[in-house]
């Protein structure tokens, strides 16, 4: 079994008096892709923008490679290889494509190596390199979508966290962004997936869980939980 890159223990996270996440425990190993599923408001990117440093945590543990990383920042934590792409994509929107690469890149020294990986990165999106020199304020959502994870990846993720990656995108860029997601799996990145597109979601991963109100109400591998009726009913329509 691969070690454990990330574990969660009962995470607490409270705006005012409000809890919106109520004691989640869940780990993601090194290689695996993992979903993160459930109902808008459900807790999942508040989860996230914990894990990340972003949030104040009320309680519990975040580990990453074995270690604490609770009440780091997200600078400290992209340096270690735990990069987030937040959802509604928050590119730089008067930069350039290549520019937003390169802010990608701005805990990294090493010139050119970085200049290789956006090469990479226009390997993966061909679209982007067309567009290389356009602002990225002027492109479509799924085209910002691909910019933002390939600015993430220009921090040489271990473990990349993907946020609503699918949200406000037409059918074709849906297809589009999850086939890259399982491609950037492919390659050797862990990958934690925050969706609401449960079929999806789960359809590309090893293993789900599933968030209600602020809770993991249901674990397990993800072709189980495709298949699990209360699952079906709940966010597959059927």
């Amino acid at each position: 079994m691969s070690d454990v890159f990330l574990k969660v223990s009962g995470l607490r996270v409270a705006y005012g008096g409000i809890q919106a996440v109520k004691g989640v425990s869940f780990e993601v190993r090194g290689g695996e892709l993992v979903s993160l599923i459930g109902a808008n408001g459900a807790g999942k990117t508040t989860t996230l923008k914990a894990i990340t440093g972003i949030q104040p945590v009320a309680d519990g543990q975040i580990e990453y490679l074995g270690r604490s990383i609770k009440g780091q920042g997200p600078w400290d934590l992209v340096k270690q290889g735990l990069v987030m792409v937040p959802e509604g994509r928050g590119v730089f929107a008067r930069m350039t494509i290549v520019e937003n690469l390169q802010m990608g890149a701005f805990v990294r020294d090493d010139t050119a190596e970085i200049a290789a990986d956006i090469d990479k990165v226009f390997a993966i999106f061909p679209r982007l390199k067309e567009r290389a020199k356009q602002l990225a304020g002027t492109m479509s959502g799924g085209e910002q979508q691909m910019l933002a994870m390939g600015r993430a990846l220009m921090a040489r993720p271990r473990v990349l966290l993907l946020d609503e990656p699918s949200m406000g995108l037409s059918p074709i860029m849906v297809d589009k962004i999850f086939e890259v997601v399982n491609d950037i799996h492919q390659r050797g990145t862990t990958v934690l997936l925050v969706e609401q597109n449960a079929s999806r979601a789960l359809g590309l991963a090893n293993r789900g869980y599933v968030m209600d109100s602020g809770e993991v109400t249901m674990s397990g591998e993800a072709k189980a939980l495709l298949a699990d009726p209360k699952v079906r009913a709940a966010y597959l329509g059927e």
